[in-house]
């Protein structure tokens, strides 16, 4: 994997609240937010010079990440790298003995086609691969 870090995804309790704090935190407002039925989020994305920042709520009792803040409380949930082909990542890690969470890419927020890597088999860190969607 050569990309860079696409962003970080941290879980929050209330995305109201953490927009709020993140906004005063960073100096800046969040330039998007968007609802993933399929992830069962609601995301925020704020912009801090070359870095982004996801902010993640659950939309759902059985989301993910309704499910991680009731384990651990609101925080860093996971890191996302850039990918230039998902797919051709996904083949290398699943050779290499990665776990990955999905057989192919899913839309995710943003305009990027994701994957994540169970974080069982990369030293308990939740990846996420993320490339632009084409579609989009």
């Amino acid at each position: 994997m050569t990309g860079k870090i696409e962003h970080l995804g941290i879980a929050v309790a209330h995305l109201d609240e953490a927009e709020t704090l993140y906004t005063a935190l960073l100096g800046a407002a969040p330039y998007k937010r968007e609802d993933v039925a399929s992830e069962g989020v609601r995301t925020s994305f704020f912009l801090t010079g070359n870095n982004k920042i996801e902010l993640l709520e659950a939309s759902s009792p059985d989301s993910p990440i309704h499910k991680f803040v009731q384990k651990n409380g609101p925080g860093i949930h996971h890191v996302a790298f850039h990918v230039e082909d998902i797919v051709s990542e996904m083949e290398r890690l699943k050779e290499a003995g990665f776990t990955l969470l999905h057989e192919t890419p899913k839309k995710g927020a943003d305009n990027k086609l994701i994957c994540f890597v169970h974080p069982k088999t990369t030293g308990g860190v939740l990846i996420e691969l993320c490339q632009d969607d084409p579609e989009r």
